[in-house]
């Protein structure tokens, strides 16, 4: 035996010192990769819509309530409604249905002899072991019991009856049925992926992403969005004033204030004094979910959203400058301004300002920050950088995101890749190096991480800072897909020509089966059984539009969860399930309100539409894990003939 085999061997001996603990061990390995796949489940562009989100969470993408269906056909639908709510909302939903109830004792029995039936039902794909990790540790040894006891008929039902009835004696029934409850839903989904973008529009992406760093087993891809949020707290002067802006437009400045703690005094002090007889009339901010605002605060948000907007564009020339590699220099628009005519040009052609009132801007060195402008920057950017819960949510978003997934033989990305007329990948050059395809989208991920964790004196940093903007903006991101940003035509130029944004050629071909299958090709993976899945472009499905590309091998799972999308969009959102059986794709309708949710059992209305199924049903051993446990009983295959061939000896256990 060679000596550098047998080292690794003496290291796999000190967890299996004995010929029964290693054979016990390749046994339970190989009963795990006999197990049925664990359910995935898919969500994208999330945008700060909490209660939608949460919602679709618990409930699974639906997988709750087929279950019930499956284990109680006799149910009526306000049962199945009522037993499916409970599982989603425990604590809330308790409350209220207990102070329905005359006697709480029937209540507490019955439902958790339901409970546990459907536990012990979707539980059933898994190890005992797996179980028992997911069990909240107040009710493990209980709940082992009542999920695993192999006692029949009579037997059975007593001894689950003496159980319960000590449990409601002993006043823990509303805790044991919220622990079951809690143990369902994170037994019915195994693993869960986010495509990206939880950041902007909505209200609350830090609720969101405070529940996903709870979940017990997700990964992230960035979206454009989580990437311009990152390299605001990673120190970008450009990103951070993004994330203001459009924090502005969409009336959601609290995220901010509130929610993060940073400061908007200076900006706001800023904006009253250069903009405070200005109406800012192109900077009226929007209130697509109709809120209630005085017009002394829409005056104000309007005011600061032209302060920062201008900082933007002043912040976005150097960048430019600096690299021209990024092929942007159409976009240094503050140079083609004629301030004495108030117009601009744009390629090549002269159009008159919506709002020539620039009193910050000097003519001669137009993209240079006033000082008041570099003192607003300044404050900002030390509010980003020392918020520690930003800190935390950007952390888990690099600890458990990039930009690509490779996952049990799907391909997994936020965007597009970006391609060429001719459908070959589109290239660019980074620190003098030409990449594309796959190649790009690793050096992307490694200068976004440079980007945060590169120290601020570091010379790096700065080219690293730039390139997670150009992911925000420039055309061969795969997080953009356009050819370019037209943020200044939308506010300052009414000929709507000038706002239009051409897409990568990407995003016509991606409905060629060839192409999708060049792409899963690329990143190594089979082009005949894998698939793409992504989002980032709202699929509009209220004008014929379908989530379905390239004869099924690309799902596109955007379907806007964000309410200022409902309107283009026909409905609330797309999720993916991938189970042992294959694909689903779940349609979902606009989603209320939690109360709701929770008094009226108004579910999300969602239907299934099945993409593909496996003629044999996938086991554990067909997954990316299958391959680490087969290569591990593998392993201790070899440890075990070492120990019989005596090249190496047990270890006593006295």
């Amino acid at each position: 035996m060679e000596t550098a085999n047998l080292k690794y061997l003496h290291l796999l001996a000190k967890s299996y010192p004995t010929i029964a603990k290693t054979a016990t061990e390749i046994i339970n390995l190989e009963a795990i990769l006999n197990l049925p796949k664990g359910t995935e489940h898919f969500l994208s562009d999330i945008h700060g819509e909490y209660s939608a989100f949460l919602q679709v969470l618990r409930n699974g993408s639906g997988v709750i309530k087929r279950k019930i269906h499956d284990v109680f056909p006799d149910l009526s639908e306000e049962e199945t409604g009522r037993l499916a709510t409970l599982v989603y909302y425990p604590e809330q939903k308790l409350d209220l249905l207990l102070a329905e109830e005359e006697n709480p004792n029937f209540f507490y029995k019955e439902t958790l002899f339901k409970l546990i039936e459907l536990c012990q039902y979707v539980s059933s794909k898994y190890t005992r072991s797996k179980v028992r990790k997911a069990m909240p540790a107040d009710f493990a040894y209980i709940l082992e019991e009542l999920l695993h006891e192999n006692y029949d008929g009579a037997d059975k039902e007593l001894y689950y009856a003496e159980i319960i009835q000590s449990i409601i004696a002993l006043d823990r029934a509303k805790d044991f049925i919220q622990a079951l409850s809690k143990l369902i839903q994170r037994l019915v989904v195994d693993h869960l992926h986010v495509v990206g973008d939880v950041y902007d529009r909505g209200p609350y992406p830090d609720k969101i992403l405070d529940a996903l760093m709870d979940y017990h087993s997700l990964d992230f891809q960035w979206g454009n969005h989580d990437v311009l949020w990152m390299g605001a707290a990673s120190g970008s002067e450009v990103c951070l004033a993004n994330v203001v802006r459009i924090s502005a437009r969409y009336l959601n400045l609290d995220i901010l204030e509130d929610s993060y703690g940073i400061s908007l005094r200076p900006l706001a002090l800023f904006a009253d004094e250069m903009y405070g007889d200005d109406p800012c009339t192109a900077f009226q901010p929007k209130n697509e979910d109709g809120n209630e605002f005085s017009h002394a605060e829409i005056a104000q948000i309007a005011r600061m959203h032209k302060a920062i907007s201008i900082i933007q564009f002043k912040l976005e020339g150097p960048i430019i400058a600096r690299h021209p590699e990024f092929a942007m220099e159409s976009r240094r628009i503050l140079e083609l301004i004629d301030f004495d005519s108030g117009t601009v040009r744009l390629k090549g052609k002269e159009y008159p300002l919506l709002d020539s009132h620039f009193p910050t801007i000097d003519v001669k060195n137009p993209y240079s920050l006033t000082e008041a402008e570099q003192d607003v920057i300044r404050k900002l950017t030390s509010s980003f950088r020392n918020c520690e819960r930003l800190a935390a949510h950007v952390q888990f978003l690099y600890a458990k995101g990039s930009m690509f997934l490779t996952y049990n033989g799907n391909l997994l990305y936020h965007g597009c890749i970006p391609l060429e007329k001719d459908g070959s990948f589109m290239a660019l050059t980074l620190k003098g190096k030409k990449y594309a395809g796959k190649d790009l989208f690793v050096q992307f991920e490694h200068l976004a991480r440079e980007a945060y964790f590169l120290p601020f004196h570091h010379k790096e940093k700065e080219y690293a800072l730039d390139v997670v903007w150009y992911l925000w903006t420039g055309a061969a991101s795969s997080l953009f897909g356009k050819s370019e940003m037209t943020t200044f035509e939308r506010y300052f130029v009414a000929d709507k020509n000038t706002h239009l944004e051409e897409k990568n050629p990407y995003y016509k071909k991606r409905d060629d089966e060839a192409i999708c299958k060049q792409i899963l090709h690329e990143f190594g993976l089979d082009a005949e059984s894998g698939h793409i899945i992504n989002g980032h472009t709202p699929v509009k499905e209220g004008r014929g539009e379908s989530p379905i590309k390239g004869n099924g091998k690309m799902l596109v799972i955007d379907g806007g969860f964000s309410k200022a999308y409902h309107k283009t969009t026909g409905l609330a959102g797309y999720t993916l399930l991938y189970n042992s059986y294959g694909l689903q794709l779940v349609r979902h309708q606009p989603f209320t309100t939690t109360e709701d949710a929770i008094r009226k059992e108004t579910d999300i209305l969602s239907t299934r539409k099945v993409i593909e199924t496996e003629t044999k049903r996938k086991r554990v051993s067909d997954t990316d894990i299958g391959k680490e446990l087969k290569q591990q009983a593998a392993d201790l295959k070899y440890l075990l003939e070492a120990y019989r061939k005596g090249h190496l000896h047990e270890q006593s256990t006295f």
